[in-house]
């Protein structure tokens, strides 16, 4: 197998195949990232005079087809090359001709698979903050729609008070303002350049890591070099807590669209093609989006855990272990991703009932109306409580079905505007279009 770091001892096979794991299947997904780490490392080389002018060129225009092979689906991880970094590296060296070694001057397998990781973990939360928001406008949507349609509410699974579809949907939209919140926390940390920490202490080339931390649109350096390195695993879980927390939220919504679906609630319905049948009960309508959504997001809540498991009792410096990370982080990013767009699909779909409120066994959702309506005709709160409390141990209680509540956020007055212009601030701090200006600068 083809290694950036090969001398003359050949691995047992027995070890290499333990030790690379699935390494190869990752980096893949790496693979343009790679590219465009070597781009903005190999024009710093040559400010700093490791590259000659000429020689940059050929290796610019090279990696540039490289990159657009790997966009184009026609680049693979070869069977006898280790990974990413030996790959490009064999590429450009079969290609160029001895320029191609040159680029690795200054730089670690574990800076270089430290630059991949953030660009990668930077382009995945893009992404997810994208999807994030088209089920966030989706439920504002749905909230000001449905906004007049009452609900049950319910404490210890048992009615409370009445609730509404409006308050219900605005609740799961501001609900993921929150999960942004800790996703920016990750972006930013993220958005770190560790290029230059080499193997974790540096280098006595006199690299321009500013240089690098620009053409790459990161937003700062990792100035300590050995803290560069011991960011692999901190940044992870930080972005293991972000992706959880979306998690969380989703799993709620699912549990509820479960409950709402089944016949006991009744509460919303979908078109029959998006659920599912029993074998041998012909009447079943399934939520298996919904139970399937929830079984991931559950696991995704584990993910800190996990995270934090591999990583606890690790000293400073690079571990060979840092890169099973990969096995947790790639799939979630998969799969949260994969529930932000059912969830928004469904709900695209859902339909509400109407009238849900005029069900008799509600009636009990009324009481708190009618005790607040005797405290603003003058009596006291505590008397006005055992009086209602009275009726309906005595069967005599009468609700008035009419609803009127105006505080901010309230049925009657649901803060949506407020909400969604919470929303558009929020994003406005992730620095996408920079970040986009300086890649296509870079790669075009």
């Amino acid at each position: 197998m083809s290694k950036l770091w090969q001398k003359t001892t050949n691995v047992n096979e027995l070890v290499e195949n333990f030790t690379v794991g699935r390494d190869r299947e990752f980096d893949e997904q790496m693979a343009a990232f790679d590219v465009m780490g070597s781009l903005a490392h190999t024009e710093m080389l040559q400010s700093v005079g490791l590259l000659a002018h000429e020689e940059l060129i050929i290796i610019q225009q090279e990696l540039k087809k490289i990159y657009a092979d790997i966009l184009a689906g026609n680049f693979k991880i070869e069977p006898h090359v280790e990974d990413i970094h030996s790959q490009v590296e064999l590429l450009l060296t079969l290609r160029i001709g001895e320029a191609g070694k040159k680029i690795h001057s200054g730089r670690s397998r574990n800076d270089q698979v430290l630059v991949d990781l953030k660009l990668f973990f930077r382009n995945e939360l893009q992404e997810v903050v994208e999807s994030v928001q088209k089920l966030f406008d989706l439920l504002i949507s749905l909230s000001e729609k449905h906004k007049a349609t009452l609900l049950p509410g319910y404490t210890h699974l048992q009615i409370a008070m009445p609730s509404s579809f409006g308050l219900w949907f605005g609740a799961y939209a501001e609900s993921l303002i929150d999960d942004l919140e800790l996703v920016l926390a990750a972006y930013h940390i993220t958005n770190k350049n560790p290029l230059g920490s080499a193997a974790g202490y540096g280098s006595s080339f006199p690299l321009n890591r500013t240089l690098t931390t620009q053409l790459l649109g990161f937003e700062n350096l990792n100035y300590n070099v050995v803290y560069a390195q011991m960011g692999r695993g901190k940044t992870e879980r930080i972005i293991a807590q972000a992706l959880s927390s979306i998690a969380a939220t989703l799993a709620k919504m699912a549990m509820d669209q479960c409950l709402y679906l089944s016949q006991n609630f009744a509460f919303v319905s979908y078109p029959e093609n998006l659920t599912t049948g029993s074998s041998i009960m012909p009447h079943k309508k399934n939520p298996d989006v919904w139970e399937i959504m929830r079984g991931r997001c559950n696991r995704l809540q584990a993910l800190p855990n996990d995270v934090a498991m591999m990583t606890t009792n690790l000293p400073s410096g690079y571990h060979r272990e840092l890169q099973l990370l990969k096995e947790l982080l790639f799939p979630a990013f998969a799969d949260i991703k994969n529930c932000l767009h059912m969830a928004t699909f469904m709900l695209e779909h859902v339909e509400v009932k109407s009238n849900i409120l005029e069900d008799a066994k509600y009636a009990y959702l009324f009481s708190v109306e009618e005790v607040n309506r005797l405290v603003l005709n003058g009596m006291p709160f505590r008397d006005a409580y055992k009086h209602v409390g009275y009726a309906i141990e005595n069967g005599e209680f009468k609700p008035d079905i009419n609803v009127n509540h105006t505080h901010e956020g309230s049925i009657g007055n649901l803060g949506n505007a407020q909400i969604t212009e919470a929303m558009q601030k929020l994003v406005s701090q992730f620095p996408f279009d920079k970040v986009e200006q300086a890649v296509n600068k870079l790669v075009n």
